[in-house]
Parts: C-alpha cells; sequence; structure tokens
C-alpha cells in the first residue's frame, strides 16, 4: 500500500509539473503573439515601402536596358503613340510655289498665348508668299483649316515662322540635345490618325546642325524631327545644307535651338521658346 501509494504522488507530482510547464509555454507564446499582433501594421507599412523600393529600382533598371534598344528600333505600337503624342502641336501646310504649283509641308507649334500661336515650318514649303503679292498659305489638322499669316522667315536655315488665330495650344517640348547614333522620328501633319511618322538614326552632331537618315517626304519638310520621348530635336529640311552640298540619302536639319537666332526670342537656358523675334 505504501508503495502504490508512493508511486500516485509520484504520477500526481509529474503531472502537476508537466501541468505547470506547458502553462508557462503557452502563456509565453501567447504574450510574443500579443506583442507580434501589436506590431503588425509597423512590419506590414515596413514590408510595403521595401516592396515599393524595389519595385522602383526594377523599372529603373529595366528603363536603362531598354534604353539602346529605343535608340537602335521602334515598333509600330512606338510610332502609334509618337504620333499621338506629337499630332496636337503638328499642322499640315498648303501653299503655292512660284509657279503656281502646289507646294506642301509641315508645321508645328512652338508659342502659344491666348489668341494666337506660333508654328515653325520649312522656308522651301512658303518660299513664294515671301515675295508680295504672294499666295494664301493655310495650316489643316484634322477636319480645321486656316489661314496662316508669314511672321518672318531664315532662308539659310530653312526655316520660317507662321501664325494662326488659335490659341492655348500646347507646344512640343524641345530636346536639350542628342547624340550619334540616336533614334528619330520626323512627324508630318498629314495622315489617317492625324499625322505620320517616318525614323531614321543621327548620323552626326555638329554645329551645323543634326545629320540624320529620316526619310523627308515633301510633307515632312518642317515638320519636328523628335527624340523616342517626342522632344524636338530639330526641323526636318529636304533644302537644308550647310556643307555646301545637296541633301541625298543622308539629311541636314537645323537645330530646334537655331530657331532662337533669328525667329524667336528664347530667354531659358533649354532654347524654348517664350517669344517671338523677327
Amino acid at each position: 500500500m505504501l508503495g502504490i501509494s508512493a508511486l500516485i504522488l509520484a504520477a500526481s507530482l509529474g503531472a502537476a509539473f508537466s501541468g505547470a510547464v506547458l502553462y508557462a509555454y503557452y502563456a509565453y507564446r501567447l504574450d510574443r503573439g500579443v506583442e507580434y499582433a501589436s506590431t503588425f501594421d509597423e512590419r506590414l507599412d515596413t514590408a510595403v515601402k521595401i516592396i515599393d523600393t524595389e519595385q522602383e529600382e526594377a523599372k529603373a533598371a529595366v528603363r536603362a536596358e531598354l534604353e539602346p534598344l529605343q535608340r537602335l528600333g521602334a515598333t509600330g505600337d512606338t510610332l502609334e503613340q509618337l504620333v499621338e503624342r506629337v499630332s496636337p502641336s503638328t499642322f499640315f501646310v498648303t501653299t503655292l510655289d512660284e509657279d503656281g504649283a502646289p507646294s506642301v509641308g509641315s508645321a508645328f507649334v512652338v508659342f502659344s498665348d491666348a489668341e494666337q500661336s506660333f508654328l515653325i515650318t520649312s522656308f522651301a514649303t512658303i518660299r513664294a508668299a515671301t515675295r508680295a503679292p504672294g499666295p494664301e498659305v493655310r495650316v489643316r489638322q484634322g477636319d480645321e483649316e486656316l489661314i496662316a499669316t508669314l511672321v518672318s522667315w531664315e532662308e539659310g536655315r530653312d526655316l520660317a515662322l507662321l501664325s494662326i488665330p488659335r490659341g492655348g495650344m500646347e507646344r512640343l517640348v524641345w530636346a536639350g540635345g542628342t547624340r550619334t547614333g540616336e533614334r528619330v522620328f520626323s512627324v508630318s501633319g498629314l495622315g489617317a490618325a492625324g499625322g505620320s511618322a517616318s525614323q531614321g538614326l543621327v548620323g552626326d552632331v555638329s554645329a551645323a546642325g543634326i545629320q540624320h537618315d529620316t526619310p523627308v517626304g515633301v510633307q515632312f519638310q518642317g515638320a519636328p524631327l523628335v527624340n523616342a520621348s517626342g522632344e524636338v530635336v530639330a526641323v526636318s529640311s529636304r533644302t537644308y545644307a550647310p556643307l555646301g552640298f545637296a541633301p541625298d540619302d543622308v539629311f541636314f536639319a537645323p537645330a530646334i535651338g537655331d530657331a532662337c537666332v533669328e525667329l524667336l526670342v528664347c530667354p531659358d537656358d533649354r532654347g524654348q521658346a517664350e517669344g517671338v523675334g523677327g
């Protein structure tokens, strides 16, 4: 009986000890759970911030990898997006040449106020209008056609400035510059989607202008020559020949900043037009 009693007592003590240990363990886990729950929102915010940072870093890395590809080629989607971005500020120009034959080109907005907008185009397109009496110059965008006034011109750089009685138009952003090998696009004001684009590569950049191989048909002369971001690099030309020989498969284009020499007042450091010279 004494042995059995001792055995029962030992078992009871063991069970009590085990219960106390388990209680202490689960009380500890409960306290840790309460502590974790109280800091859950903070931990979640930290995790979200880390994910956002890593996501932005990944996007930046992808953009850096894509930049060389953007300079080397453009898909149909890229061209369509570029035309959509540039065409609201681009017009198709129609007039007559000295012989009375049609003369066409494109023009784009460089400055606009509440009442009128000023457009850069090719001197070659409106050459006959520089003489009095000259033919009427018209610009068209979609179904709207306006009579343009010839403000000034610079024959040597194949540039001319027009004004139209339509204000509040968005001007195109001017690029800070370009480099050899960069992909560029000439965007005409004529096309089923409101414009059309041709593309090529910059062959050389110098004080004389931008040498490139972008096809420049008659409807593209005076059109903005833009980079993949839609920023204006130069003005498309079929006649600009700063080195003294006529363009053939390789064209020269006056840099957009050259418009500030004679035609425009460009007070800021990027040469963005903010007024009209003369």
